[in-house]
C-alpha cells in the first residue's frame, strides 16, 4: 500500500498538519510506504481552464512542481489531504491542488460511467479549524467530497477537529490524535 500526504496549511507546524502526521505515522508503524508534500513550498499555478487533458493529453499540461505531486496521487492507494479552515474554505494552497485534479478526468466524464482516470482510492480528509461550533463550516467537506469521489476517491473519512486555530499549535486534542490513529489502522489494514 502507497498513501501520499498532502498537508493544505501555509504553517509548517499546524494542528492539520500534526494530525495527518500521526495517521502517516501509524501507518508507517504498520509497514505502510508513505509520502508527504508540504503544498506551501511548492511553486505551482491553478488550473488554466485550457482543457488539453481532455483533448490532446491525458495529464495536465502544467510543468510545475504540482506535477509530481499529481503524478503520486494517481499511483497511491490512500490520500490524506489536510487543511485548516481559512475564511469559511479549505487553503487556496490545497484549493489550487483540488482543481488541478480536473486533470483525472476523462474527456467524457460527465456522462461516463467510470469519469476518473485513476484506480479507486481511499481518502482521509483532515479538517481543523479555530472556531468551536461544529455547525460552522460543516458544508466543506461534504463539497469536496462530490467531487472528490467523482474523481475516484471511493472511500471518504473525515478527520474534524474544531475550537484549535494558530493559538493553540501544536496542541491537537489528544483524542482527535488516537482518531488518526485509528483511522489508519483500520484503512491499511
Amino acid at each position: 500500500m502507497k498513501i501520499v500526504c498532502l498537508l493544505g496549511s501555509p504553517r509548517p507546524a499546524s494542528n492539520s498538519s500534526a494530525i495527518a502526521n500521526r495517521f502517516l505515522q501509524t501507518a508507517r508503524e504498520l509497514g505502510v510506504e508513505t509520502r508527504s508534500f508540504t503544498l506551501n513550498r511548492l511553486t505551482y499555478r491553478g488550473c488554466q481552464g485550457c482543457y488539453v487533458c481532455k483533448t490532446t493529453l491525458d495529464h495536465c499540461v502544467l510543468q510545475d512542481d504540482l506535477a509530481q505531486v499529481l503524478d503520486a496521487v494517481a499511483e497511491a492507494d490512500l490520500v490524506v489531504l489536510a487543511s485548516p479552515v481559512y475564511y469559511g474554505e479549505i487553503t487556496s494552497q490545497l484549493k489550487g491542488f483540488l482543481d488541478r485534479t480536473f486533470s483525472y478526468l476523462v474527456p467524457d466524464y460527465r456522462s461516463s460511467a467510470t469519469p476518473s482516470r485513476l484506480s479507486p482510492k481511499k481518502l482521509v480528509f483532515v479538517l481543523t479549524q479555530g472556531h468551536p461550533d461544529e455547525e460552522m463550516f460543516a458544508d466543506i467537506f461534504l463539497r469536496y467530497e462530490h467531487f472528490l469521489k467523482w474523481t475516484g476517491f471511493t472511500e471518504a473519512t473525515l478527520i474534524r477537529s474544531c475550537g484549535i486555530g494558530p493559538g493553540s499549535v501544536d496542541a491537537a486534542p489528544e483524542e482527535v490524535l488516537r482518531e488518526a490513529e485509528e483511522v489508519a489502522r483500520r484503512l491499511v489494514s
